[in-house]
C-alpha cells in the first residue's frame, strides 16, 4: 500500500511540475527558455510522470488485490480504477506531441518554436484535467465512500461479512 501511495502522489506531483513548465513556455517571449520548456516538459514526461503512472497503476491493481477492499467490491475502488486508467490513456495518447515539441526546439533555427502555442495551450488544458482526476482519485482513497457493488454485497453475504 505504501509503494501504491508513494507512485500515486509522485504522479500528482510530477504532472504538477509539466504544467508549471508547460504554462511557463505559454507565457515566456524568450525562445531559449521556450525550447527549454519544451525539453524539460519531455524529460519529465519520459522519465517521471510515464513511470510513476505505469507504477501507480500497476501497484494499485496489486494492493486492491490484497486488501479488504478488493478490486471490484466498493464503488470508490471501481471509480478510482476508472479514473486512473483514463488518466493514463489520455497521457499515453499526449506523449507523441510533447515529443514533436521537445524535436522542434531541438531544430535549429529561430522558427523552430514559433508556431507552437496552440499545442502547447493544449498540453497545459489536459495537464490541468489530469491535476483534478489524480485529486479525485486521492480523495476517493482517503474517505472510500460507502458503497458496494453487487458483486461486493454477494461477496459479503457469502462470507458471512454482513
Amino acid at each position: 500500500m505504501t509503494v501504491h501511495v508513494a507512485n500515486s502522489l509522485g504522479w500528482l506531483g510530477a504532472v504538477v511540475v509539466f504544467l508549471v513548465l508547460a504554462v511557463a513556455a505559454v507565457r515566456s517571449r524568450n525562445p531559449a527558455a521556450i525550447r527549454a520548456g519544451y525539453i524539460a516538459m519531455d524529460l519529465s514526461v519520459r522519465f517521471a510522470v510515464v513511470p510513476l503512472a505505469a507504477a501507480s497503476l500497476l501497484s494499485g491493481l496489486v494492493s486492491s488485490l490484497g486488501t479488504p477492499w478488493g478490486l471490484v467490491r466498493h464503488w470508490w475502488v471501481v471509480v478510482k480504477l476508472i479514473l486512473v486508467v483514463v488518466a493514463t490513456a489520455v497521457l499515453m495518447l499526449q506523449l507523441a506531441p510533447i515529443r514533436e515539441l521537445a524535436e522542434a526546439a531541438m531544430a535549429p533555427g529561430p522558427a523552430a518554436v514559433a508556431g507552437q502555442w496552440r499545442e502547447v495551450v493544449s498540453l497545459v488544458v489536459h495537464a490541468g484535467g489530469g491535476i483534478i482526476v489524480l485529486l479525485a482519485a486521492t480523495v476517493l482513497a482517503v474517505y472510500k465512500p460507502r458503497g458496494m457493488t453487487r458483486y461486493g454485497q454477494r461477496r459479503a453475504v457469502t462470507h458471512g461479512q454482513v
